[in-house]
């Protein structure tokens, strides 16, 4: 299994290490007013993308980028690749405090994610919950007809 600050997780280790990775680390979460993580919804995540108060970033695999394209604003970094850390590190421009909106299929990474961050020292990711399939938050991205772009696998 990789190590926890590859931020390398595959789909059946993205379980079972969670409760050990957070226990580890005894991660703090951003939280809204109200005590709950911070979250968004996908019509929200776009316009504050557009508006450049977020780095809206999807961290699905490749294939599921291909599958579905990409919201339009999104930076496209898979937690499921080496390096991850690092690129969105790239994108926050070194700034562990700056809004990151992070999207998936339908909140279940983002959610998990969104813990390890925190325990990386992220101030402020916001988990855009509905994801692009939809969740019991919102119906998605893509059932919002919200704009998506094909993924250019380069």
């Amino acid at each position: 299994m990789p190590k926890p600050s590859a931020m390398n997780i595959d789909r059946r280790s993205f379980f079972v290490s969670g409760a050990a990775f957070a226990c580890g680390f005894g991660l703090s979460v951003p939280v809204m007013a109200a005590g709950e993580p911070a979250r968004m919804s996908a019509p929200d995540a776009m316009t504050a993308a557009l508006n450049g108060e977020v780095v809206l970033v999807d961290i699905r695999s490749r294939e599921e980028w291909k599958q579905t394209g990409l919201a339009a604003p999104a930076t496209p970094i898979s937690m499921h690749e080496g390096g991850f850390l690092q690129k969105l590190m790239e994108v926050a421009g070194g700034d562990r405090n700056k809004p990151i909106a992070i999207i998936c299929a339908t909140g279940g990474r983002t959610r998990y994610l969104q813990h390890a961050l925190a325990g990386a020292g992220f101030t402020n990711i916001i988990d855009v919950s509905e994801g692009m399939e939809g969740s019991p938050v919102g119906p998605g991205w893509l059932k919002r007809g919200l704009p998506v772009k094909p993924f250019d696998a380069q």
